[in-house]
């Protein structure tokens, strides 16, 4: 038996939300220049590449451990939320982007996993909730700093 939670940050991004829905859409460019290459190696998408019906293909290193998982995109709500499914069931991870102003938004980065129960899993949820915390926190801050045009990160690289 497991113990569902979640993990979840926000921040507001001074750029429209329809701009930064877009970037975070797009996983053949865009998404790739916004995930934090301490945590994220590489990106691939294998099937489509913008929006619903997207499959990808991603490496990070967590923990200093490799790893590797791929997730089926869904837009429950086109526009305004984005769901990354794992293909193993084992996380669903969903951005939300809500118009906070003419030229603001309120972007949220939330994922709902499970853990054993007892001890290990008190324990595991801990160190998954600290790490995806500091994940998050860098994810949410090169949003900004790409869709408010600051800083124009490169992009991951595709796999090898």
């Amino acid at each position: 038996m497991s113990v569902p939670y979640d993990v979840r940050a926000s921040a507001i991004v001074r750029a429209p939300a329809a701009r930064v829905y877009a970037i975070l859409a797009d996983y053949r460019d865009d998404h790739r220049r916004i995930l934090p290459p301490q945590y994220f190696t590489w990106l691939d998408a294998e099937q489509g590449g913008v929006g619903a019906g997207t499959v990808i293909r991603v490496g990070m290193r967590v923990m200093g451990r490799a790893r590797s998982f791929r997730a089926a995109i869904t837009e429950p709500e086109p526009g305004r939320v984005l769901v990354e499914t794992d293909l193993e069931g084992r996380v669903e991870t969903t951005f939300l982007v809500e118009p906070a102003g003419p030229s603001e938004s309120r972007v949220t980065i939330r994922s709902v996993l499970s853990s054993r129960r007892g001890v290990a899993g008190v324990l595991e949820r801990f160190a998954t909730k600290k790490l995806l915390g500091r994940v998050y926190a860098a994810e949410l801050t090169r949003i900004a700093e790409y869709a408010e045009g600051r800083q124009a990160h490169a992009p991951i690289p595709h796999s090898a």
